[in-house]
């Protein structure tokens, strides 16, 4: 749907570095995190997220006192991420729903579908080919790619498992830049070099492996390891189990990030 002269209009007076960090990848561009922040930049698909539900409900605005509770934050803390959408907020109203999901998705990139390859069907691989949830961020994965001779040629939620050896003239053809890697530590590094080889410039790492990436190329490392660490950390620290089932009954519960 497309945005109303109006809204185009206002947003004119974003910062020209604002409206320099608009990418048509599907993840956040360097200049965008170094604009907003990584911080602001990890808690827009969160705000993203309520935007969307409250336009389901029919809600046109939303307070800055609402969204902050995606992240238990101060109200001025969300008013201060939105700055880089060029959106403002209306006395006594909040900020216009639909025109603010337009300038997130700008931002971040979503506002047009991404297209993406992923190398590695083993278990995570294929729960992430079967995820819904990438379609409303503007991403689809397109093609899967294996080495093992006993998954090419199957069809994996949606998708038919191709060789290695396709993922060159595939990435070309469709103008992909975006992939996913799903493979084992000891194989990460060389089956990135191949990704890259074949023309990818953005790797979304699920690996145990820390990647070397010559300039021109991003990745980001999502370690399962460290979040588990996290939560034992957490686990460690909670109080007697007791006042956990107080806080049940009494109806006392916080969000926790």
């Amino acid at each position: 749907m497309g945005i109303s002269k109006q809204v185009r209009q206002r947003r004119t007076s974003q910062p020209q570095e604002v409206a320099l960090a608009v990418t048509p990848a599907g993840t956040p561009s360097a200049e965008a995190v170094r604009v907003a922040g990584v911080a602001c930049v990890k808690r827009l698909p969160a705000y993203l997220q309520m935007l969307r539900v409250l336009q389901g409900e029919g809600h046109e605005y939303v307070s800055g006192t609402l969204l902050a509770t995606t992240h238990s934050l101060e109200p001025v803390i969300v008013r201060k991420d939105l700055v880089v959408t060029g959106v403002a907020g209306i006395p006594r109203r909040g900020f216009p729903i639909a025109e603010l999901i337009a300038a997130i998705e700008q931002f971040l990139g979503w506002d047009n579908q991404t297209k993406a390859v992923l190398v590695g069907v083993g278990n995570l691989g294929t729960a992430l080919l079967g995820y819904p949830g990438f379609e409303t961020l503007g991403l689809r994965i397109a093609g899967a790619f294996d080495r093992d001779p006993a998954k090419i040629g199957k069809w994996i939620q949606g998708r038919k498992v191709q060789p290695l050896g396709r993922l060159e003239a595939f990435v070309k053809r469709g103008g992909i830049r975006l992939g996913v890697l799903t493979v084992p530590a000891a194989v990460a590094q060389e089956t990135a070099d191949l990704m890259i080889r074949a023309g990818i410039r953005g790797i979304w790492n699920f690996s145990p492996a820390k990647l070397k990436v010559p300039e021109g190329v991003v990745t980001q490392k999502e370690d399962l390891a460290e979040g588990l660490a996290v939560l034992s950390h957490k686990l460690q620290h909670l109080p007697p189990i007791e006042r956990a089932r107080l806080a049940l009954t009494s109806g006392s519960l916080q969000q926790k990030g």
